[in-house]
């Protein structure tokens, strides 16, 4: 081979690898991963607590409930739209959840001579059945979020704000503001029970968060909403049903927010009535941090996860570094800004914005 093969040889092979660089760095999860290896590495050397066993459980632990629902909003930025209401309905699917166990459900005794009116009784059902009326209310409060934004054409703004309030006022009103306590062991299991010394929450959270990202990634159905997301009316005319996948994606979102609820419900052993309150922002910062874009068309459910991890990554270091609440909530507003500034410019310089 001559000098001037080999020289086009290493040019050829260098190109390559600059592409493949290339590549990478446009790769929106890469990026995360690495910010997330430099922050756990730079804090494993600043605080000799960070990077043992239980403190790295803990996190998970804390991230678990968050990725769940962001599995939904994920599917919701994609398409366009957003839920505040989730917080909300993780509160109350888990006092559903847990009075369904505890108080009971009311049953009709019949009526009699004396008593010409239907009598009712309150049985306590079975952990099985209290788990199902829950998820039921989750997906009954996304169904109608969706209805109101799909079919009546309500802004998704108004729409959740409106039913988060709606949600949040129902919990108050069937625990009268009290706690839910008294949950049997085989309902507490599923928050805090082990497989091979993983906690439940963390295995379910991950177990959907694999099944979340490749459906949105593979799956026919639900790409459609990166069509809708992109551009609707486009959607809509290419032959997509854009009101009856807006009405099932919120009905998604609603249902996994009570889905997070319940494992929150049974790792805490009760029932709280400010369970869920501010998830929302939270969980949409993590989003949005990890990829998705407020203009819809963007995002996947292991950017989000990745997001999420982030998020817990800056809260937990700051705990462990001293710094003053106060202080960490304005870090974190201002990483948020960051995340949506530096999304925006990017946009702009490839000109779709």
């Amino acid at each position: 081979m001559t000098k001037s093969e080999w020289r086009m040889n290493d040019e050829t092979t260098m190109t390559k690898a600059w592409a493949t660089v290339r590549r990478l760095v446009d790769f929106r999860e890469f990026m995360i991963i690495l910010i997330i290896l430099a922050a756990a590495g730079i804090m494993s050397v600043s605080s000799p607590d960070f990077a043992t066993p239980d403190n790295l459980s803990v996190l998970l632990l804390a991230v678990s409930t968050q990725a769940i629902v962001a599995i939904g909003m994920t599917v919701l930025l994609v398409s366009g739209g957003f839920d505040l209401s989730v917080g909300s309905v993780v509160g109350l699917a888990g006092a559903v959840t847990a009075l369904c166990m505890v108080q009971g459900v009311p049953v009709p005794t019949g009526a009699s001579a004396e008593y010409p009116f239907v009598q009712f009784e309150w049985i306590a059902v079975h952990p099985a059945a209290a788990i199902a009326a829950g998820l039921a209310v989750g997906a009954l409060v996304g169904l109608a979020n969706g209805f109101i934004i799909a079919r009546i054409g309500i802004n998704p703004f108004i729409t959740t704000l409106a039913m988060m309030w709606i949600a949040r006022g129902a919990l108050e009103v069937i625990t009268r503001g009290t706690n839910v306590y008294g949950l049997p062991d085989s309902f507490k299991c599923i928050g805090q029970g082990k497989f091979c010394a993983v906690q439940f929450p963390i295995l379910i959270s991950l177990v959907l968060i694999v099944i979340g990202d490749i459906l949105l990634r593979k799956s026919r159905f639900f790409r459609q909403n990166y069509y809708i997301g992109g551009n609707e009316k486009a959607a809509a005319l290419s032959g997509i049903n854009v009101g009856r996948m807006k009405i099932f994606n919120y009905a998604l979102t609603g249902f996994l927010a009570a889905v997070a609820g319940i494992v929150m419900t049974a790792r805490f052993g009760s029932a709280s009535v400010t369970m869920g309150t501010g998830l929302e922002l939270q969980v949409i910062s993590a989003v949005i941090i990890g990829g998705a874009s407020l203009q819809g068309g963007e995002g996947t459910v292991l950017g989000s996860f990745l997001g999420c991890i982030l998020m817990a990554l800056i809260v937990t270091s700051l705990n462990l570094l001293g710094v003053d609440i106060y202080w960490q909530r304005l870090i974190i507003g201002a990483t948020l800004l960051a995340a949506v500034m530096i999304d925006t410019i990017g946009k702009k310089r490839k000109g779709i914005l």
